[in-house]
């Protein structure tokens, strides 16, 4: 490296020539190479994903150095560079598009650049001088883009589920079984194919969404094990070349307790390398979580529908006015931006499936999309249902006689006859109530079909509306 006097940059080289680098850049050469060859969508690395390869490469430096790899002097240099970036300094130095070289090495390479230059200075010395502080040699020591990019992937996952994904279901489920236990005793019409149906409880609607998400936690995490079974120490192709003996249990051993996760070596390093599957299971169970996000959302819009032509069996809260043109119109947008971002991680889900499998022989070069995509799409949901949680759920109101009044009104209601009248007998009933707009009850009274005490007893909405649960309780 050589200096150039009273100008803003210095000269860095590598294989393949020399470059100026701005003298205030942590990166180096070859992340300035990647800027000028990815001018693709201006999206740079989400910073859950630099701190996934950030605490790599402490975990690496650790125990290089307690394995005499590289000195106790480099060792502290390049942790302490790596604690400055997981707590949030020079973040605008990782610049490389996420649409870049295959497999990840560009934005590999632009870690090991800012670290190293950060190692430099905290010994006293000048960015760029990599005889001391060497990006590869001793930053990046006994690693490949290879083995370190698909361990990023799965601590970038494991963190985002544990920061942002699982804590937002959690408050979901909380706010649903708040408002089951609000609403238990409100009875409404229940629907299917869009039409009448027997009538069902307000409250256990808002309960089954809540059990539906209690599901998908499990499902998840579940698929979730998968990421904790780690390829670090396969290096390039999965033999350990260049690595220590002891390296591969001890870094694990180290991003475990710097985690507070369970992480462990891949039995076989070949394998966790090369096989994108625990990526595409878990992308599989956010899209899965996502569909029924979606009909959770539709739900919510469909019910609050109206004011006036709709059915309007809820309100939700309104967040903000609904249109540029209709005065006092406000929309269920909380729902709407729900179902938007869950369309978006279906579409992930889908480019996750065929980046996994475009892998070839030892490599998978598609690794950067998936771990933009996976992390991305983690996130993003996360952010949503909290936000959904907060600005929706939270401050639903019940409209309990629009309830009451579908469900009384319902021809459904002739199914509870339906043992004591007969199949054909209550169609018929329901037939003429239909054309007639006389209530089910006065059919069935004016035919003699059956007793009014007996009538009042099975068309009794409490009773229909109970699940057998509350009938056990009762």
């Amino acid at each position: 490296m050589t200096e150039q006097p009273n100008t803003a940059y210095r000269i860095e080289r590598d294989s393949m020539g020399e470059q100026q680098i701005p003298n205030d850049a942590y990166y180096g050469i070859q992340t300035l190479r990647a800027i000028a060859n990815f001018p693709i969508s201006g999206i740079k690395p989400l910073p859950t994903y630099v701190d996934a390869c950030v605490l790599i490469k402490k975990a690496t430096a650790i125990a290089n150095g307690n394995l005499g790899c590289i000195s106790q002097e480099l060792s502290h240099a390049i942790v302490q560079a790596a604690d400055e970036v997981l707590k949030g300094q020079f973040r605008d130095q990782f610049v490389v598009d996420i649409y870049q070289a295959g497999a990840g090495t560009s934005h590999h390479m632009n870690v090991n650049e800012v670290l190293a230059n950060r190692a430099l200075e905290i010994l006293g010395d000048k960015k760029g001088n990599y005889q001391r502080v060497n990006p590869n040699d001793h930053v990046n020591y006994g690693q490949s883009t290879n083995d370190v990019i698909p361990t990023a992937i799965r601590i970038g996952a494991l963190l985002a589920l544990e920061h942002t994904l699982y804590p937002a279901l959690s408050d979901a489920i909380t706010a649903l079984d708040n408002k089951a236990d609000e609403f238990k005793d409100i009875v409404k019409s229940g629907r299917t194919h869009m039409q009448d149906a027997v009538p069902v409880r307000l409250g256990e609607s808002f309960r089954a969404w809540a059990q539906i998400l209690s599901d998908h936690i499990n499902r998840i995490e579940r698929a979730a094990e998968d990421l904790m079974i780690l390829g670090l120490g396969g290096s390039a192709a999965g033999t350990g070349l260049n690595t220590h003996p002891q390296y591969r249990q001890q870094v694990a051993q180290i991003l475990s307790e710097l985690m507070g996760q369970p992480l462990k070596p891949a039995p076989h390093l070949m394998a966790a390398m090369q096989s994108m599957a625990p990526f595409v299971n878990v992308s599989g169970s956010l899209r899965n979580l996502a569909q029924d996000c979606i009909k959770i959302s539709h739900d919510l819009r469909l019910m609050d529908s109206g004011p006036k032509t709709g059915l309007k069996e809820i309100q939700l809260p309104p967040v903000q006015p609904g249109s540029s043109i209709m005065p006092g119109k406000y929309n269920p947008v909380m729902a709407e931006m729900t179902s938007m971002v869950c369309f978006q991680v279906m579409g992930y889900d889908n480019a996750i499936a065929l980046a996994a499998q475009a892998g070839q022989l030892e490599l998978n070069v598609m690794m950067p999309l998936i771990a933009y995509n996976l992390i991305h799409s983690i996130e993003i949901l996360g952010n949503t249902i909290s936000a959904l949680t907060k600005r929706c759920i939270e401050g639903i109101r019940a409209n309990s006689d629009r309830c009451l009044s579908y469900a009384e009104g319902s021809l459904a209601l002739v199914t509870a006859l339906n043992p004591h009248i007969g199949y054909l007998n209550a169609a018929a009933v329901a037939k003429e109530s239909l054309e007639t707009g006389k209530s089910l009850r006065e059919i069935v009274l004016e035919k003699g079909l059956m007793r009014a005490e007996e009538l009042a007893k099975v068309l009794d909405l409490e009773k229909m509306s109970a699940l057998p649960s509350d009938t056990e309780r009762t």
